[in-house]
């Protein structure tokens, strides 16, 4: 080998270091002992410990699990308990009403003519017989007139009537007289049959002719009598030219003024005034159904306007339509107010408290108490022995924080306030003992607030 090729190799060596290394390794693993089985070893005891520690992890939840399920089974919850109150006072019963007048009518005219004279005016106070207005009718007064001197005329018919009548008397008299005379000289031969029986025909003439007068007198009368009602007729229109105050009131409207014409008979226009007395008022109350069987004459009622929430008006009922309203199932209602002062007006809204007797005791409860599931309405009453038993009720009146029950309790038994859901009949629980327990039978009892209804 030439010097030349040994340094090529030399060479070729030193720019491979990758094939050195690889032939180091060769020689290292020739070189290198056999391996050992500790890894293995190892592995079998990491594994056991896991199996083990997973194990006793599991133990301890099924430990606990079966701890937490006794002590749910053995689990007696604490409750808040009440007392259900019995109520034998009148029930509040507060409804919306409108005061209306006492009397209210309207005025119109009874005579045609021109207003000549006003003397009242919208509020205006009037008594029983003042003067509204004064109308001037002059076609009026005339036919009055006229009517008065035809009534003169009959009544001169009349006296003649009579007059005929009285002579006509003498002439049945005297031809009586005659007949008689003559009757007995032809009888004993000194005058002839013909003048007998001319003698006898004139006592049937005139009794005819007094018959005839006693007519005419009956057709005077009943003439006169016609006229006469004719003349009063008019009379009596013409005093309604003088309108009046038919009661004692205030004018609450005007629609005519001096110098309009007004009309006779008009009733389908407007009235002249309207006029309205309010020394007593009526309080229109409409009552629902479930109160009409209670309310009667005499219960009394108290009337409040909000306007005015220091002051309260006594009353009573005074009528009601006993029938109900078929579309509303409610019956119509009149509390009569005094009213001397004139602090009330006709046409206000009001509320009206009525104290109506019970016709039999009701039970309440605070509405926290009800249960409502698929069995219905239900509420938990804690028995002596601190069981539950779960009773059904029916609401008669939702008063918001009280309900007013129509059966299912007595009252003075004491029900669960926010009972659990998971609440069962017969499950053992434990009364809380509070302050406000104590007070409970009355705040429970005496939770009967008025119902307020709102205005349609």
């Amino acid at each position: 080998m030439s010097a030349e090729t040994v340094d090529r190799h030399h060479d070729a060596i030193e720019i491979d270091p990758l094939a050195a290394d690889r032939a180091d390794t060769a020689l290292a693993h020739e070189d290198a002992p056999p391996p050992r089985k500790l890894p293995f070893v190892i592995a079998l005891v990491v594994l056991s410990g896991g199996l083990g520690l997973g194990g006793w992890h599991h133990w301890g939840e099924v430990a606990a699990a079966q701890e937490t399920q006794q002590e749910t089974i053995d689990y007696v919850p604490e409750v808040r308990t009440m007392p259900a109150g019995r109520d034998d006072k009148p029930m509040r019963l507060t409804l919306p009403g409108q005061t209306e007048a006492f009397d209210k009518a309207d005025v119109f005219a009874r005579a045609t003519g021109y207003v000549a004279e006003r003397k009242v005016d919208i509020g205006s106070r009037v008594k029983k017989g003042d003067l509204l207005v004064r109308i001037a009718a002059p076609d009026l007064d005339e036919q009055l007139s006229q009517a008065q001197a035809q009534l003169g005329q009959m009544r001169a018919q009349l006296v003649e009537a009579k007059a005929n009548v009285d002579q006509a008397k003498a002439d049945v008299t005297l031809a009586n007289v005659t007949d008689g005379r003559t009757a007995t000289l032809a009888g004993q031969g000194w005058a002839s049959k013909q003048t007998a029986d001319t003698s006898r025909a004139k006592v049937q003439t005139a009794a005819a002719t007094l018959n005839a007068a006693d007519a005419r007198v009956k057709v005077a009368e009943a003439n006169l009598a016609a006229q006469q009602a004719t003349a009063d007729r008019l009379s009596a229109l013409t005093g309604f030219e003088n309108v009046t105050a038919p009661f004692d009131g205030i004018i609450t409207d005007r629609k005519v003024d001096v110098g309009d014409l007004v009309h006779a008979d008009s009733g389908s226009g407007s009235p002249m005034f309207s006029i309205e007395s309010d020394d007593v008022l009526r309080v229109s109350v409409q009552i629902p159904q479930y109160a009409a069987i209670d309310i009667h004459d005499g219960v009394s009622a108290t009337v409040s306007v909000p306007q005015m929430p220091q002051k309260a008006f006594s009353g009573s009922v005074s009528r009601s339509s006993i029938a109900l309203r078929s579309s509303a199932r409610t019956l119509t209602t009149q509390v009569d107010v005094a009213n001397l002062d004139g602090i009330l007006r006709p046409g206000l809204y009001v509320t009206v408290t009525f104290s109506v007797p019970r016709s039999q005791p009701s039970v309440a409860i605070p509405s926290e108490a009800l249960i409502f599931d698929a069995k219905g309405t239900q509420v938990a009453v804690v028995e002596p022995n601190d069981t539950v038993k779960l009773a059904p009720v029916t609401i008669a009146r939702d008063l918001g924080t009280t309900l007013e029950l129509r059966d299912g309790l007595n009252g003075g038994e004491r029900v669960v306030l926010s009972p659990p859901a998971d609440l069962q009949d017969g499950a053992k629980v434990t009364v809380a003992k509070t302050g406000d327990d104590a007070a409970a039978p009355k705040t429970v009892a005496a939770a009967s607030p008025p119902i307020q209804v709102k205005a349609e």
